[in-house]
């Protein structure tokens, strides 16, 4: 009898633990599916010069705000290179990466609430929007890189981790362009590109091009002095070389002005970022300035502004133009000082500092506390997502855009704002809204716009803590 009741009681234990394992599977595959619809991120492979707080701490400040956006992009290499505040010969500065990973492991459990995760996929290559990488995948892919600065040195002898990881990544069948970051040198890059054309047939190489959107936080390729001249970077040698099939975008605007600004206003920092979950307790305060780098991944994130495959579009990460850089020689996407890009880059990151920093201080909220407010969801004549919505309207028409059936997730209160952003478009006079603080606008298309581009911005704003925005871009192509 009583090897009965033990064969009961071991059989019902059996199917509690069956019960129970399936019960957490069914919650795990739940809180996974809800990515299944959503985009895939942007690729992205970050290279810096992250230094001791003592050299220049603006790359720790950046690398912790990306941690915090995790869910956005798919970070697919953190490579510990040269630039201003490393010459080379510091690989080992690459644990100051590894020490903001761990502070995100501890604060992942608290991030992953905001989109209801649960636990992390086996397989973690192909990220979608909202989906937080585990912390082991973050070290994975965290590499060195070249560590002699200056084209001199590009050639034999010069491959790295980093490199080698560049080139794997776009030999993945993999649509998606792979973004690298430059928020050092970007030699790492050059030596990638060097070696593929070492090796390859002239199509191999511009196949691996054509994967590759290169954007630089100004050139950190050679030293910081003023004076020092371009031609002893790589940089210089990409542009020259690649013209035609290496997308080069070179910052020269977005960045002082973050770099300046958040100085200016520190004191925010302080508040709301340091001290906030793990990650902010190591968030350090700056030498020079702050996040310098940051505009790099601002102007890639899916947002339903950017588009970052078009510079001229504009958006949270600066505005850039085909036109000859600083250097005098080479062709890029520009913004230095004296164009009109640069103007246009200072224009918006004025616009939308405060819906940036709000967005940053809302995502530290949920890192220390597990909890904080969630950006609107914008949709206009029922499309939802985040690509631009493009119409075809003739000249003379009317077009209505309605975005009433946009929500807050937190059932917040929204605010409609609509409005023309003529730089990104190629008609430049004034286009009539009907309303710009409704849910509903009507456009009256000109007589004269024919086969011009008007872009209109939808900015819904909540009444949250702190207030936060979300973004449709409508991009109307005149017939």
């Amino acid at each position: 009898m009583r090897n009965h009741k033990f064969r009961i009681k071991t059989s019902l234990l059996h199917r509690s633990v069956t019960l129970l394992t399936l019960i957490i599977c069914c919650l795990l595959l739940q809180s996974l599916l809800v990515f299944a619809a959503a985009p895939f991120k942007p690729r992205i492979v970050v290279l810096t010069d992250i230094s001791p707080t003592h050299v220049e701490p603006d790359d720790m400040e950046s690398l912790i705000r990306l941690f915090v956006y995790a869910d956005m992009f798919e970070i697919e290499g953190l490579v510990a290179t040269t630039g201003w505040s490393s010459a080379g010969g510091t690989a080992d500065w690459i644990k100051l990466i590894h020490q903001c990973i761990d502070a995100y492991e501890q604060d992942l459990p608290n991030l992953k609430k905001r989109s209801k995760q649960k636990g992390h996929l086996p397989d973690e290559s192909r990220q979608r929007i909202g989906y937080w990488p585990s912390p082991g995948y973050l070290r994975s892919v965290t590499v060195v890189g070249s560590q002699k600065r200056g084209m001199e040195y590009i050639g034999d002898g010069n491959d790295s981790p980093g490199s080698e990881l560049i080139i794997r990544l776009a030999d993945e069948p993999d649509d998606r362009p792979i973004w690298v970051l430059a928020w050092g040198g970007g030699n790492t890059l050059a030596q990638a590109v060097w070696r593929v054309k070492k090796d390859r047939t002239p199509e191999q190489l511009r196949t691996f091009l054509k994967k590759i959107r290169f954007y630089t936080i100004t050139d950190q390729d050679r030293g910081y002095q003023r004076g020092t001249p371009y031609e002893i970077s790589s940089h210089q040698w990409l542009r020259r070389e690649f013209e035609g099939d290496l997308v080069f975008l070179w910052d020269e605007s977005a960045w002082t002005f973050q770099n300046d600004t958040g100085k200016r206003n520190w004191k925010e920092y302080e508040t709301h970022i340091q001290g906030h979950g793990k990650l902010g307790s190591i968030y350090p305060k700056y030498k020079y300035g702050v996040e310098g780098d940051t505009p790099s991944f601002l102007y890639v994130m899916p947002n339903g502004l950017n588009d970052p495959e078009n510079p001229g579009f504009g958006g949270w990460g600066g505005y850039l133009e085909w036109g000859t850089g600083p250097d005098n020689v080479t062709k890029a996407y520009v913004n230095h000082r004296g164009t009109r890009a640069y103007d246009v880059t200072r224009k918006y990151a004025e616009r939308f500092y405060r819906a940036i920093f709000n967005d940053f201080a809302a995502r530290m909220d949920w890192a220390k506390e597990g909890a904080g407010n969630r950006n609107p969801v914008v949709i206009i004549n029922s499309n939802r997502g985040i690509a631009p919505i493009r119409l075809s309207p003739k000249p003379g028409t009317r077009v209505t855009l309605d975005a009433s059936s946009s929500y807050d997730p937190d059932g917040d209160k929204l605010n409609f704002s609509w409005w023309v952003m003529y730089e990104a478009g190629t008609y430049t006079n004034q286009v009539m809204l009907s309303r710009t603080n409704s849910s509903r606008t009507r456009i009256e298309i000109p007589s004269d716009a024919s086969g011009k581009t008007i872009h209109v911005i939808c900015e819904v704003t909540d009444n949250g803590e702190p207030p936060l925005v979300g973004y449709r871009r409508v991009i109307l192509s005149v017939k």
